[in-house]
């Protein structure tokens, strides 16, 4: 099992940027495939971004690509997301989370580990 913790929210005008951090803790973050996700009021969470264990394979949402970034630092047991040209569409509480084995990384269901959330706020 893996402890997940979100920061780095906040709020920003459109087309400004964020840079989120997941500071991971008991299990090693390099046993796990690492996704974002968000979750905006009255709506149901949604995939963001996903990166492989190694860092070698990533996917995005058609939304954010070209936009945001997912890295990691697994020597720091971190997860990162770079985003650029934010968007009033992008407000939402965003969620980090771990999977141990997936081959659906788009997926809630494949994730075991979730963090707390850290709300992002764009404003036009």
């Amino acid at each position: 099992q893996v402890q997940l913790v979100e920061s780095g929210g906040g709020s920003v005008q459109a087309g400004g940027s964020l840079r989120l951090s997941c500071v991971t803790s008991g299990r090693a973050v390099s046993s796990y495939g690492m996704g974002w996700f968000r979750q905006a009021p009255g709506k149901e969470r949604e995939f963001v971004a996903y990166i492989s264990r190694g860092g070698v394979i990533t996917d995005y949402a058609d939304s954010v690509k070209g936009r945001f970034t997912i890295s990691r630092d697994n020597a720091k047991n971190t997860v990162f997301l770079q985003m650029n040209s934010l968007k009033p569409e992008d407000t939402a509480v965003y969620y980090c989370a771990a999977a141990f084995f997936t081959n659906r990384p788009a997926e809630v269901s494949s994730y075991g580990d979730w963090g707390q959330g850290t709300q992002v706020t764009v404003s036009s």
